[in-house]
């Protein structure tokens, strides 16, 4: 059986052009366009059916090319166990084409293997770092405009101008929270939630 030669090309969304990921696989690595496999999803997991049909395809020594990690996958620790799969349990070899030091054709001795493995343990770490550094970013500005008064979410429904005569006879149970939603023609639910921003923006 004859060695075959791969492509995987991956963007995030449909709006997104893999022309770029396509010309370094074509033209740099004379890659046949009918090997090439691509998805248009995100790379937070490997659930991506055209890699699935790919990884099928695969048999011990063919070799598989990417243009750069993150085109294998977000996740980094995820890749890192495909990465064991593909080379170790399958026999395949992978060459990324930005970051020559990922290529398993030159690193098949023991320090090329343990090169390999440092920098996706590397990349891994730089990766975690950086999503929490997001999601800490992305916090910190959510309270900053909270603070602002910047409203999140859809906006609050218009309430009828009876409603803090409403809220009033209500929080003084003359009449129920049905009869008082029912008055403004909401939920309860929408009511109750209403009723507390009106006392807060009373305190």
């Amino acid at each position: 059986m004859s060695l075959k030669t791969y492509g995987y090309v991956r963007v995030s969304s449909t709006e997104q052009n893999e022309d770029r990921q396509r010309i370094a696989l074509v033209e740099g690595k004379c890659v046949a366009e009918k090997n090439i496999y691509m998805d248009k999803q995100s790379g937070k997991d490997f659930e991506r059916p055209q890699y699935k049909k790919l990884v099928k395809r695969l048999r011990s020594g063919d070799l598989l090319y990417i243009k750069s990690i993150d085109r294998l996958g977000r996740n980094y620790k995820e890749v890192q166990e495909q990465w064991r799969v593909l080379t170790k349990e399958m026999g395949v070899d992978i060459c990324v084409i930005d970051m020559p030091l990922l290529d398993t054709r030159t690193a098949k001795d023991l320090m090329g293997t343990f090169i390999a493995d440092l920098v996706l343990q590397i990349l891994s770490f730089v990766a975690e770092s950086e999503r929490e550094n997001i999601r800490q970013r992305q916090a910190e500005g959510i309270a900053a405009a909270k603070r602002r008064g910047v409203h999140f979410g859809p906006e609050p429904r218009a309430m009828p101008d009876s409603f803090p005569e409403l809220c009033q006879a209500w929080r003084e149970k003359k009449i129920s929270l049905r009869e008082a939603a029912e008055c403004c023609g909401i939920p309860k639910s929408t009511f109750y939630d209403a009723a507390a921003r009106l006392n807060e923006v009373k305190e």
